[in-house]
């Protein structure tokens, strides 16, 4: 078990296949992304460092949950 079993529970906004996506997340995505990150980050792995620089980067932009 890696950490990353639950990763088709993220509740991502809906997506029209005809169009053109917008390029933002939702705040609810964008906590989502944070916590995963952070998941990442607390591991040993090869991507544990770049996965604190984003969640560093993400966190600083977006509102907290509370």
């Amino acid at each position: 078990m890696d950490g990353y079993e639950n990763l088709d529970q993220i509740d991502f906004a809906p997506v029209e296949t005809a169009g053109e996506r917008v390029p933002l997340l939702t705040l609810h995505e964008a906590h989502d992304l944070l916590n995963w990150l952070r998941l990442v980050t607390a591991e040993t792995g090869a991507h544990a460092r770049e996965a604190e620089r984003w969640a560093k980067e993400i966190a600083a932009r977006v509102p907290s949950q509370e």
